[in-house]
């Protein structure tokens, strides 16, 4: 296996959830100053969930959009700049100032089945300039079959690469190679994969996806996102070097990025425990992990339980707030059966 492997290092974006988006616009610049000398694709930065996610709902950044655009396009000379949104969160707004201080790359993320929701915004930053990347979840929840049919949807809406995400973690390696096969059969464009790690699978997940013709793989340094975490960039790195498959990557600036720069930052070490555990089982969204965690402990129900009752009502990014209405929903229940009996 010969070809390139584009690698697209999301510390900056997806670790956000595990610092409660608290890193702050002066910090993250001095950490994509040194990512800037891995020998990656890209990097995505900002907010936890992209343009204009800091909100209630989300959870307030340290920084405004503006400060993190400006902060990181000044530092980064080598590696072109990704940014992240949900179409009806992020607006054209945001998107011009990324295009201003050289931003190349944006990315949509819809659920799969509803990629159609991102069809103006596709045709709308393509003509402000931008390459254009859709980013579909929750394909676990639909058929190989689903997944291209969709995946050739946003590649007619004009995405220049399509990529799968799996989200809470909860695809095995057969399920993702069958789905990422599926669409290099079906697309023109390059296929891509953001795997987490919460039955600590990323990384198996992420050669799978390669195997099945993925040419763009997320990644974070030491792993930093949300849940249990994802492909770690290091770890990758090594493992596509022993298989002959290129990155682009030095390994050892990747292993001294990620401990001088990413580890010195992290709240704690990145670790599967029994919830994110569930998030895989469940197959429930990562950046639901904290969400969860604190409505069990309002309404006094156990976590696992949160996370088994969202996966079942198959809620998907943007319903965070849902987590609230299962504990107390559970803690209704649990009251109910102590009441009766």
């Amino acid at each position: 296996m010969t070809r390139k492997i584009k690698v697209l290092d999301v510390t900056l974006r997806d670790g956000q959830h595990q610092l409660s988006h608290t890193l702050p616009a002066e910090k993250m610049a001095i950490i994509a100053e040194q990512i800037d000398n891995i020998g990656l694709d890209s990097i995505e930065f900002g907010h936890g969930n992209g343009l204009g996610g800091s909100s209630f709902q989300y959870g307030f950044g340290a920084s405004t959009d503006l400060e993190y655009i400006k902060t990181v396009s000044s530092v980064v000379k080598k590696t072109r700049l990704s940014v992240i949104t949900l179409p009806g969160i992020g607006t054209r707004q945001e998107l011009q100032m990324a295009m201003d201080h050289g931003v190349q790359i944006v990315r949509f993320c819809t659920q799969i089945s509803e990629c159609d929701i991102a069809e103006q915004h596709i045709a709308m930053a393509k003509k402000m300039g931008f390459e254009v990347r859709a980013v579909l979840p929750c394909a676990s929840m639909l058929t190989v079959a689903e997944t291209a049919y969709y995946a050739k949807r946003s590649e007619d809406f004009g995405a220049d690469a399509v990529y799968l995400l799996d989200g809470g973690g909860y695809l095995l390696p057969d399920l993702v190679y069958d789905r990422i096969a599926a669409m290099k059969e079906a697309l023109h464009v390059e296929i891509g994969f953001h795997g987490h790690n919460n039955m600590q699978l990323a990384v198996a997940n992420s050669i799978a996806a390669v195997k099945g013709g993925a040419v763009h793989v997320d990644c974070c340094l030491k792993g930093l996102g949300a849940g249990a975490g994802n492909c770690a960039t290091e770890i990758f790195a090594a493992v596509c070097d022993r298989m002959g498959i290129e990155t682009g990557i030095n390994l050892y600036k990747a292993m001294d990025v990620a401990e001088n720069y990413v580890k010195p930052i992290m709240l704690k070490p990145i670790e599967f425990d029994s919830a994110s555990l569930m998030l895989g089982y469940a197959g429930v969204y990562s950046s639901f992990l904290l969400f969860a965690k604190r409505a069990a402990e309002r309404y006094k129900v156990d976590a696992r339980d949160v996370i088994m009752e969202m996966g079942k009502r198959q809620c998907t990014e943007g319903q965070e707030n849902l987590c609230i209405e299962c504990a107390y929903d559970l803690a209704q229940n649990k009251h109910s059966s102590c009441v009766s009996g």
